[in-house]
């Protein structure tokens, strides 16, 4: 499927799609050819019923990669193929509803003392500080912070989708720190010192579980851990959640009220209606 491989390829990147998610879904598409062992262009909706029901029934993998699957396949055959009725029938398969981790204000300060190198600190700092996707916050540029207003310019956000986050004046006081000593790679915050460009997710995340280990934290830790306890913490001092929606980029307000289920410190200061009771 090389020709049809290639125009895939060029639809991914007119469309905005990261590398990423491009090499995902190139990946899906050339196992679901593999499968049928012929090109997709000459597959149909019931070949497309008949590989879903493989992935969700035999293949033992979970929802999100399913989904993954479907999204690649609803991509190929809508935009590269011109054959939307062969996906037509496809409705995503829902995640069971977990609550996300959330890390205590002690746990957050004793991961972020663990972590030994002046660089991944302050850049987990800065996750956490801002509630950052990893990706997001290994892309940010030095331009984009904006000391005078107290923001920070987040230009490489999920989906292409800028947004402002808060600058605190604590946050700057170490990034102004970290940036005398360090002279990141230009134009970069945080730069690879082997390679020049920006810093790899993948690095931050061994340093930080690396980190976990040696804090004694027993919960699983990744960064986006470090953003689920931003909006959290950010939740029971007080802010609104219509503002954590905004300072997170989430499309949809139902996307952040999850935080409102693993408070446990606004759950914990809910008056029980048994406490109205005049007897009892």
């Amino acid at each position: 499927m090389g020709q049809l491989r290639d125009r895939m390829m060029h639809d991914l990147e007119l469309g905005g799609y990261v590398p990423k998610t491009r090499l995902i879904y190139l990946n899906a598409v050339r196992d679901f050819a593999a499968f049928f062992k012929r090109s997709p262009a000459e597959l149909g909706a019931d070949d497309v019923r008949t590989w879903v029901g493989r992935l969700t029934k035999e293949g033992g993998i979970g929802p999100q990669r399913v989904r993954q699957h479907m999204a690649a396949l609803k991509f190929l055959y809508t935009k590269t193929l011109w054959k939307p009725e062969a996906v037509s029938f496809l409705s995503w398969p829902s995640d069971p509803q977990k609550l996300p981790t959330v890390l205590a204000a002690d746990e957050v300060e004793r991961l972020l003392a663990a972590l030994e190198r002046p660089k991944y600190r302050v850049f987990f700092t800065t996750v956490y500080a801002t509630g950052l996707r990893v990706r997001e916050a290994c892309r940010l540029e030095t331009r984009d912070i904006d000391a005078a207003r107290s923001v920070i310019h987040v230009r490489h956000g999920k989906g292409q989708k800028e947004r402002f986050v808060m600058l605190s004046p604590r946050l700057l006081v170490i990034l102004r720190a970290y940036w005398s000593l360090d002279r990141p790679h230009a134009p970069w915050l945080f730069a690879s010192s082997t390679s020049g460009r920006c810093l790899n997710a993948d690095m931050a995340r061994k340093a930080l579980k690396l980190a976990a280990a040696k804090a004694g934290v027993e919960k699983k830790v990744t960064p986006h851990v470090l953003r689920h306890s931003f909006a959290t913490h950010l939740l029971e001092g007080g802010t609104d959640l219509r503002v954590i929606q905004v300072l997170l980029g989430h499309g949809s307000i139902k996307t952040t009220t999850r935080y409102a289920r693993v408070s446990t410190e606004l759950i914990g200061k809910t008056e029980s209606p048994l406490e109205r009771l005049k007897t009892g």
